[in-house]
């Protein structure tokens, strides 16, 4: 059994240990040590890392009774080593775990929304909420949390029995039976739970709530804390300062000047479509000009330079609107896209064609006999064409 020192001394940096096993697993060196302070991956807290002695600890794993670290080389059992945690790494998660404790807290005691998961991404934390929260609600949880983050209040570690959590004022049912670890904030939280957290409030920093989504009838709360709520506002900072720059317009008038910039880029793709369809008609007239004559058809197969996928639909379909007509065309590019069509009394199947064009080229599309498009195709432009014409012929 792994005596695990951070449970008692969560602040613990640097500790000495003698290796018990070692092994391997997934090709990786592993080391068991009779007592530890590098935390496993565990109730929605990442692992530790950092080093033994010169050995580099990749992964910390829990499994149950014994920890397990993952390292960079293989060390001897019975070897003495110290053991030093990445300080920087667990203080993020100290920071981060003890703010969700407030932040989970702050909606229980307001609110009585329950959380119901948590879990510590790289960058930014998530809470579950048993109920939708509204923006009113989450502002105000937010502005409670902060409070309790700025009076600094104690954060401390006791152990009890069963017995004893059941007469206690826990926030969440315990899912452990046996001797429970609580972590007690003082006048505001007690829960029981295994991770590392900071020794007072102020050390959290701050608690910024990013974003708040529904979530299995719930919500979901995007939060950071301490350096990550820094990190976060450093990004927002400068992705409001591009905006405003590129809008020309000042903070406060972004989002509309954003709303203005959306309805005039869905006016102008308006205006594009119908000018692509005028010009897409005047396109199918030249072409229809100049088609080759074979018996009582007129055979199509062209590359056309400057026309998307959405753009040869709509020549092919003005093209095969007139009588005897079957057509190939291709927009060149990369990946490049391709469109068949035929009249209504012209024997050929359309979607056959594509199919051998993108058996040959590869690529993906169907359609109909009428009419069938395709994209993805790679290759030369002038194989494509001959092998369109050469399937049309067939």
């Amino acid at each position: 059994m792994t005596d695990r020192i951070y449970y008692a001394e969560p602040s613990c940096r640097a500790f000495n240990a003698t290796v018990t096993g070692l092994g391997e697993r997934d090709g990786r060196s592993i080391v068991r040590l009779d007592r530890t302070a590098f935390y496993p991956t565990s109730g929605g807290q990442p692992f530790d890392t950092g080093r033994l002695g010169p050995v580099e600890v990749i992964e910390t794993i829990d499994e149950d009774e014994e920890i397990v670290h993952v390292v960079s080389a293989p060390v001897a059992s019975g070897t003495r080593v110290r053991g030093e945690i990445d300080w920087t790494r667990r203080f993020d998660h100290m920071q981060q775990h003890t703010g969700q404790h407030v932040l989970s807290a702050a909606f229980d005691r307001l609110f009585e929304n329950r959380t119901t998961s948590f879990h510590m991404g790289a960058d930014l934390s998530t809470v579950d909420l048993a109920r939708e929260a509204t923006a009113v609600e989450i502002d105000r949880a937010i502005d409670e949390a902060n409070r309790v983050v700025w009076e600094d209040r104690e954060v401390s570690v006791r152990f009890v029995s069963a017995d004893e959590a059941a007469r206690l004022p826990l926030r969440k049912e315990p899912v452990r039976a046996g001797t429970l670890r609580l972590i007690e904030i003082s006048d505001f939280d007690l829960s029981a739970c295994g991770g590392t957290h900071v020794s007072r409030t102020g050390a959290i920093g701050v608690i910024v709530v990013t974003s708040a989504e529904r979530f299995r009838g719930g919500s979901r709360i995007t939060f950071a804390c301490g350096s990550r709520a820094l990190r976060a506002f450093r990004g927002y900072r400068d992705a409001v300062a591009g905006s405003v720059r590129v809008l020309s317009v000042l903070p406060h008038e972004l989002p509309g000047a954003v709303e203005r910039a959306q309805q005039d880029a869905k006016d102008l793709r308006k205006t594009v479509s119908r000018l692509q369809t005028q010009l897409a008609g005047h396109e199918a007239a030249r072409l229809f000009e100049g088609a080759t004559l074979a018996g009582d058809r007129r055979v199509i197969v062209q590359a056309l330079e400057g026309w998307d996928a959405a753009g040869l639909k709509a020549i092919a379909t003005s093209l095969v609107a007139q009588s005897g007509v079957v057509a190939a065309l291709v927009s060149p590019g990369d990946p490049i896209a391709v469109v068949v069509g035929r009249s209504q009394n012209v024997a050929v199947d359309s979607s056959k064609t594509l199919r051998v064009l993108l058996d040959r080229f590869g690529g993906r599309g169907g359609g109909r006999p009428e009419l069938a498009q395709g994209a993805g195709l790679t290759g030369k432009t002038d194989e494509i064409l001959a092998a369109a014409r050469e399937a049309i012929s067939a």
